[in-house]
């Protein structure tokens, strides 16, 4: 489990935090975590999600164990910028989702004296860096990766190997189109 790590007199300053890894490795699972013990205090909170994430709900954010929280659909990242309403925590699900200006929205709402919490795939189903996940970790304060158990040999996961013929960067799925895989699995299978 991680332990969310505090800066000094948090109230006075913002900062990112990211919470990434491969598909069923837990995201959204540990976002929800992190926010029902949001909920305990007396901090505003919003949660933002990608309309195109339509799996499980459409205005809420769900893990895979249907665990959920309330959110609020947007269409792109500046939507959410147009929608803030000055709350003390921000947190966005399936951020590789949103476009590249998802990296200036959360820089700019730890500017705001925010929490932002994000959530998504660092890589695509190929194993490259996916949307705007990379930008994002590199400029935030805190980093949780967690994994997967891979299917073939029950090591570590950190790539989501789509088992579909689909070509799209994005193809919205879970157990029907992708599995976890660890490193030496995923590239015995790209060979």
């Amino acid at each position: 489990m991680f332990i969310e790590q505090m800066p000094y007199d948090s109230r006075k300053h913002g900062w990112i935090e990211v919470i990434c890894g491969s598909m069923f490795s837990g995201k959204t699972e540990e976002l929800i975590r992190r926010l029902k013990r949001i909920q305990f205090t007396d901090q505003k909170i919003e949660v933002y999600k990608p309309k195109v994430d339509d799996r499980y709900h459409h205005t809420k954010v769900v893990s895979h164990d249907e665990t959920d929280f309330e959110a609020i659909t947007v269409e792109n990242a500046a939507e959410i910028k147009e929608k803030f309403k000055r709350s003390d925590v921000v947190a966005i699900d399936e951020a590789q989702f949103f476009d590249e200006g998802l990296f200036e929205i959360c820089n700019w709402l730890a500017s705001q004296k925010v929490r932002v919490i994000v959530a998504g795939l660092d890589m695509d189903y190929s194993g490259k860096p996916f949307g705007p996940m990379p930008a994002i970790m590199a400029t935030a304060e805190y980093v949780t990766k967690v994994h997967a158990i891979c299917v073939k040999c029950g090591s570590l996961a950190n790539f989501s190997y789509r088992i579909t013929n689909n070509k799209d960067v994005i193809d919205v799925g879970e157990k029907d189109k992708y599995i976890p895989l660890c490193r030496s699995c995923f590239n015995k299978i790209e060979q």
